[in-house]
């Protein structure tokens, strides 16, 4: 594999590929990763390598054990900076991971100045005086304030970050990064003259996310959401380290198969593209108790599924809305209703693709992450866009059969996503 420019670490699956995918647009080679590559996993030449973990949901401890590996990884491979690839709604509790990962690799990198942001204006992701905002909403106001695994309560980064970080956290506001690279990193001379050395960046517009990248580019450790590794991308090539028009389109063959559509996510978005689907494609929406109690679910979903996947794609659905899946846990109180859940999913698309599916389109980030890890797939390349955020990816050092998949965060997509992909994935 040829020296890399960028390196990522990203905290789950589906962000990987959101990240993936921007790096791709922009030009770079890119490959992502699904855990720490083995020693004889053969990659592709690639300027860019995002190593995707599940370490979002993790214990922190855990999750800077894992980051730190991957680290090690891309830096072996020459990579001279490596962000920290987060969610854009900076979902992370006050005892993490954000801070303990972001200030891991700074320890492991001689305390060098981390520059923050989750901002990404594509997807209305902003940050203004150092509050996240959600299209016009602070994210505290927002529908997103109540993820179901890291509520976000305070829009406030700054705050949020240094309740999970030993260090305190400065802020590089608009003005600052409106005036540019020369005053950004003036700004951050001076935050390390009071002992400060994490900095929240304001970004509202793609030229501010350019500008942080010039400077990010310097140090050798930034935290961001894919928003972030557009401004890294753009820096590398505006100073000669990478020559997009050496990028071309990875060839890739019709695979053919069958065609399913697995969906975990319980995000409106999810439902719905799922709505907009139904009636048109076979679409079955899983028993949740039955899921739970009966070992032998499996078996009548996957008997359901068979004969129709030799006429066209059908969908599967876990996804159910908050109300529903809080009464779930009420009548579950013993068992860990989610990662069930997303174990017999897994257990699903394993069961499909043996069946024969070979493009198969996977909503939810969590489920996504249990699909991927059952199939063993260790890295993917990077394809078409098929909504911002989600590429159609090819599983590569996989035995067996050519595989297409779409790994799609929640919220990700609109109402026509699942047929836009399917007809992408050929």
């Amino acid at each position: 594999m040829s020296k890399l420019v960028l390196g990522f670490v990203a905290d789950d699956y589906t962000g990987a590929s959101d990240l993936a995918n921007t790096l791709a647009k922009c030009g770079l080679r890119t490959v992502q990763t699904i855990g720490v590559p083995a020693a004889d996993l053969t990659l592709p030449a690639a300027d860019a390598v995002v190593v995707a973990l599940k370490s979002r949901a993790a214990p922190a401890a855990q999750a800077v054990e894992w980051s730190r590996a991957a680290d090690r990884w891309l830096r072996d491979h020459g990579a001279p900076h490596v962000m920290f690839k987060i969610c854009s709604t900076f979902d992370s509790t006050d005892s993490g991971n954000i801070g303990p990962v972001t200030e891991a690799l700074q320890d492991d990198h001689g305390g060098t100045s981390v520059l923050v942001t989750p901002a990404f204006p594509e997807t209305g992701r902003t940050v203004y005086l150092g509050h996240l905002f959600v299209g016009s909403d602070r994210l505290d106001e927002s529908p997103l304030k109540d993820h179901p695994l890291n509520p976000m309560r305070d829009s406030s980064l700054v705050r949020t970050l240094a309740r999970q970080s030993r260090r305190p956290v400065g802020l590089i506001p608009l003005p600052v990064v409106e005036a540019g690279p020369a005053a950004m990193s003036a700004r951050l001379e001076a935050l390390r003259g009071e002992g400060i050395s994490l900095a929240i960046a304001d970004a509202v517009f793609e030229r501010h996310l350019e500008a942080i990248g010039r400077v990010a580019l310097s140090h050798r450790v930034s935290t961001g959401a894919s928003g972030l590794g557009l401004g890294l991308a753009r820096a590398a090539i505006e100073g000669g380290r990478v020559d997009p028009r050496k990028r071309t389109a990875a060839a890739r063959s019709q695979v053919g198969g069958s065609a399913a559509i697995l969906a975990g996510s319980c995000s409106k978005a999810t439902l719905e593209q799922i709505a907009a689907v139904d009636g048109v494609i076979p679409v079955l929406s899983l028993d949740h108790d039955r899921l739970i109690a009966d070992r032998h679910e499996i078996d009548r979903v996957v008997a359901w599924a068979a004969p129709r996947l030799e006429s066209g794609p059908v969908l599967i659905a876990s996804s159910a809305d908050p109300a529903a899946v809080q009464a779930l846990k009420a009548r579950h109180p013993q068992c860990d209703v989610g990662s069930r859940i997303e174990q017999a999913m897994a257990d699903l698309a394993e069961r499909l693709v043996a069946a024969g599916v070979r493009r198969l389109i996977v909503a939810g980030g969590e489920t996504s992450g249990a699909v991927v890890d059952r199939l063993a797939v260790p890295a993917f390349l990077i394809h078409e866009e098929i909504a911002p955020g989600v590429p159609v990816v090819e599983a590569v050092g996989r035995t067996g059969p050519a595989l297409l998949m779409a790994l799609k965060s929640g919220n990700f997509g609109g109402p026509d996503f699942f047929p836009k992909a399917l007809s992408l994935m050929r």
